[in-house]
């Protein structure tokens, strides 16, 4: 993997206090999709005192415009940066990071001190020292680290790891009686600086737990570890177990009421909705009632039509008198067979003949 510049690393701007998590960049300078290639390492850093190094060829240090403009693959610059690396965090794997990207080819070398130089001269830590090692080792940015690292760098040191430059940040570190530790490193021009990376260190994350101490004691109660393990009293062990007992049930009356809320939330929309159907139904009904028995509804034009049906039905028909005269063409003059004449008439026929006439003006009629 080539390193990349160190005037994109040294320009990028590191996140204020107070924004993102783990000391994140606002403006990182990393573009925000790569292309896919594995870019992680198998095995871990190597310790310096499992290395084989050929003194026999005379080491000579490289100015600091040498390394900018590159050296041969075979000749890195040799970087150093030394810690105590407790409770390893991205803090310390960022300024890592920046000491490996120092120059186009570099050689990272990190020191970790002891536990015994680390507590004379710092302080306790959370860590031991073998943990310390190992967390460095798997950074993938160490290519060899240096155990029981010297708290000030002596020239003899330097020069038995044919180091070029010494990484850290450019803050006066006071410690051991001096000043700085680093002035001397400083004057002899192998000091190259990086940046801290704010809002995150192992005090930060120390002050937190020991902030929010009984959270975590509950946490570790909970998981199995015993009140001895942890360093707590028989009275804090009640305790912190009355306090677990009372938070569940207010979780427990918490999920309630949210339950409830939404019971009611649930109601309330059904509730609305079956008065809208209700609504729906009542309109559709009044318009079928004022459909059939409105002014103008179906129910009136039956009782009209049955109203005529019926005194269709109960009135007189109509006598012979009244219905209209016909034109009627005179009949056919009746002749008796056999006859040449008409009989006489006699008053007995023509009493029968006029009987006939009436007789059939009647069928007529009735036809």
């Amino acid at each position: 993997m080539e390193p990349q510049g160190s005037a994109r690393l040294n320009s990028r701007k590191r996140r204020k206090e107070g924004a993102g998590p783990n000391g994140a960049a606002e403006t990182d300078g990393i573009p925000s999709k790569m292309p896919r290639h594995c870019l992680g390492l198998r095995e871990p850093a190597p310790f310096a005192d499992e290395l084989e190094v050929d003194y026999s060829k005379p080491y000579i240090r490289v100015t600091y415009e040498e390394a900018l403009r590159g050296t041969p693959l075979e000749r890195p610059v040799r970087v150093y940066a030394d810690g105590i690396f407790d409770l390893f965090h991205s803090g310390h794997a960022r300024a890592l990071m920046q000491a490996k990207n120092l120059f186009p080819n570099t050689y990272l070398i990190v020191g970790v001190c002891s536990d015994e130089l680390t507590h004379n001269l710092k302080g306790f830590t959370v860590m031991n020292e073998a943990e310390r090692y190992d967390a460095v080792q798997h950074c993938r940015y160490v290519d060899e680290v240096v155990r029981n690292a010297p708290w000030t760098l002596t020239p003899e040191f330097l020069a038995e790891h044919r180091i070029d430059f010494v990484a850290h940040d450019d803050i006066p570190y006071s410690s051991a009686g001096s000043d700085d530790v680093y002035k001397h490193i400083k004057e002899a021009g192998m000091f190259a600086p990086t940046q801290r990376t704010e809002g995150i260190s192992t005090s930060d994350i120390i002050t937190r737990i020991v902030r929010d101490y009984d959270v975590y004691a509950r946490r570790n109660l909970q998981r199995g570890y015993t009140a001895k393990e942890l360093n707590v009293s028989f009275i804090n062990e009640k305790k912190y177990h009355l306090q677990e007992r009372v938070d569940k049930v207010k979780k427990r009356v918490k999920d309630v009421e949210e339950k409830s809320k939404e019971f009611v939330q649930k109601v309330e929309e059904k509730s609305i909705d079956l008065i809208q159907k209700w609504e729906e139904k009542s309109r559709e009904f009044i318009g079928n009632f004022l459909e059939m028995f409105g002014p103008e509804g179906a129910l009136k034009h039956m009782l009209k039509e049955g109203k005529g049906r019926m005194l269709q039905a109960i009135s007189p028909k109509q006598s012979p008198s009244s219905s209209p005269t016909h034109d009627r063409s005179p009949s056919p003059s009746f002749r008796w067979p056999f006859a040449a004449r008409t009989p006489p008439s006699s008053p007995a026929n023509l009493s029968r003949n006029k009987s006939a006439v009436a007789y059939d003006i009647s069928e007529d009629e009735e036809d």
